[in-house]
C-alpha cells in the first residue's frame, strides 16, 4: 500500500510544484506576501492529521482542502500534536510514531496542491489530543518531575526540555513526499505555540510570559523562515491597563496567566491571536448584548495591534453555539457577519486585522466529531455564502486589479 500511495504521489508531483508558493512574511501591523499586504480568510479542521492515517478516512482530507479551494480560503488552522491519544504523533516523552509523522507529510503536501497555507498548532492547553497535562503525566511517571501539578508543563525544567525536542523533531522533520523540512516549506503559513494558554497557578502571569519567551525564542533559534504567534483568546492580563481589563468577559479571565498585550509584546512573536465565544463567555447575556460585547471585543483587539503592538492580529477561532437555547442559524449568520465586517474595514484601510478563521469545518461522514460549533460547508447554504463572499472581499484587497491574473477571477465571478 505504501508503494501504491507513493506512486500516486508521484504522479502528482507535477501538480504540487505548479503551487509556488513564497514564505508570508510581517511589515509592522500587515502580514505581506511577494512585497504586497496579505490579508486572509480561513478555518480550523484540526483533525487533518488524524483523518490523514488510515486509508478509509484520508478522502476527508481531500474533500476538505477542495471545498477550501473553491470557497476562497487561503489558511487553514490544524493540530500537529496528538500526545499519547488514539493516532499519537508523540507516543511518549520524546518518541514518535513515523506513521502518524507521514499522515503529517500528506496533510502538508495537500494544502500545497490546493494553494492553502496551514497554521500549525503546537500543543494544546486543553487535555484534547493529550496536551500539556500529558507531558505532565508522562514526567510524574517517570520520576523526572518536580510535583504533579498541571501547570508543571510550564514551569518544570524537565518538562520544558522535553517540549524542545518536539519542538525540534517536528521543526526539522524532512517531509518524506518531497524531501522538504518543515522548516523550509511555505505550504506552513506560521506556527501556534500552544491553544488557549492559561497557567492558573500565577495569576500575575510571570510564569506563562517567562514560557513563551524561552520557547519562542527556541522556535526562531530553528526556523527563521515562519510567523510564529501564542495561540491565545485575548484576555488581559494584570499588566495590561484598567479600560482593558474591564473588557474581559469577567473577573476570571483576568487571572488565567495570559495577557493579551504582554504576551503579545514578545519580540519573536509576529503576529497576534484572538478567538471569540460569546456563549461560552456570556451565559446569561441575551443574543443583542452578545453582539454589542463582541464588536467591541474585536474593535479593541485591532485597536491595540494598530497603535500599541504593531503587529497583526488574526481572529484565529470564532463560534456561536448550535446548543445554545435560544440558538437560530441566522443569529449565528449575523455574528459570523459582523466578525467578517469588521476585518474587512481595517483590511481595507490597511490595518491590523489580518484575519478571521472559522471553528470548525468538518467532512461528510464526521458527525461524530461534531462539537456544537461544526459546520458541514455546502454550497448551497446562506453560510457558504457568506463564507465564499468574504474570501471574495479580502481578495479584493489584496489583489486589486490584478485579481483577474488569480484563481479569485473563477472563484468570485457569481459572488
Amino acid at each position: 500500500m505504501e508503494l501504491l500511495q507513493a506512486s500516486l504521489w508521484s504522479q502528482t508531483s507535477s501538480c504540487w510544484s505548479e503551487r509556488m508558493m513564497n514564505f508570508v512574511r510581517v511589515n509592522g501591523t500587515q502580514l505581506m506576501l511577494d512585497g504586497k499586504p496579505f490579508y486572509v480568510n480561513g478555518w480550523n479542521s484540526y483533525w487533518l492529521m488524524d483523518q490523514a492515517v488510515e486509508d478509509y478516512s484520508w478522502p476527508r482530507v481531500l474533500e476538505m482542502f477542495q471545498i477550501g479551494e473553491n470557497m476562497g480560503l487561503s489558511v487553514c488552522r490544524s493540530w500537529a500534536f496528538n500526545d499519547g491519544a488514539y493516532h499519537a504523533l508523540q507516543v511518549s516523552l520524546g518518541r514518535f510514531n513515523e506513521r502518524v509523522f507521514k499522515a503529517l507529510d500528506k496533510v502538508v503536501v495537500e494544502a500545497r496542491r490546493h494553494g492553502i497555507r496551514l497554521l500549525l498548532s503546537l500543543v494544546n492547553n486543553l487535555d484534547a489530543f493529550g496536551g500539556k497535562s500529558q507531558y505532565v503525566r508522562w514526567a510524574w511517571e517517570e520520576g523526572i518531575s518536580l510535583t504533579s501539578s498541571n501547570d508543571s508543563f510550564f514551569f518544570d525544567p524537565a518538562i520544558r526540555s522535553y517540549f524542545k525536542v518536539y519542538l525540534k523533531t517536528i521543526l526539522t522533520r524532512k517531509n518524506h513526499l518531497t524531501g522538504i523540512e518543515y522548516r523550509d516549506d511555505p505550504a506552513i503559513f506560521a506556527w501556534e505555540l500552544i491553544n488557549e494558554p492559561a497557567c492558573l497557578s500565577d495569576a500575575t502571569g510571570d510564569t506563562l510570559q517567562d514560557w513563551l519567551e524561552e520557547m519562542a525564542a527556541y522556535v526562531k533559534s530553528i526556523d527563521k523562515k515562519h510567523l510564529l504567534t501564542v495561540g491565545f483568546e485575548g484576555f488581559y492580563g494584570p499588566a495590561s491597563p484598567p479600560e482593558r481589563l474591564s473588557m474581559n468577559p469577567s473577573d476570571f479571565y483576568g487571572r488565567t496567566g495570559a495577557d493579551f498585550i504582554r504576551n503579545s509584546k514578545i519580540s519573536d512573536i509576529d503576529f497576534t491571536s484572538v478567538h471569540i465565544y460569546p456563549d461560552q463567555w456570556l451565559k446569561k447575556a441575551n443574543f443583542s448584548e452578545k453582539m454589542k460585547y463582541i464588536s467591541k471585543w474585536v474593535s479593541i483587539h485591532i485597536e491595540d495591534c494598530d497603535t500599541e503592538l504593531k503587529k497583526p492580529v488574526l481572529f484565529t477561532e470564532f463560534g456561536l453555539s448550535s446548543d445554545h437555547k435560544d440558538y437560530d442559524p441566522a443569529k449565528r449568520h449575523i455574528f459570523y457577519k459582523s466578525i467578517y465586517d469588521a476585518v474587512h474595514n481595517s483590511a481595507k484601510n490597511n490595518g491590523a486585522g489580518g484575519g478571521a478563521l472559522i471553528w470548525q469545518f468538518l467532512a461528510r461522514g464526521m458527525e461524530k466529531y461534531n462539537d456544537d460549533f461544526g459546520i458541514f460547508p455546502d454550497s448551497r447554504q446562506p453560510m457558504y455564502k457568506l463564507i465564499k463572499h468574504q474570501s471574495c472581499r479580502i481578495a479584493e484587497v489584496n489583489y486589486k486589479q490584478d485579481i483577474l491574473k488569480t484563481p479569485y477571477k473563477d472563484i468570485c465571478q457569481n459572488n
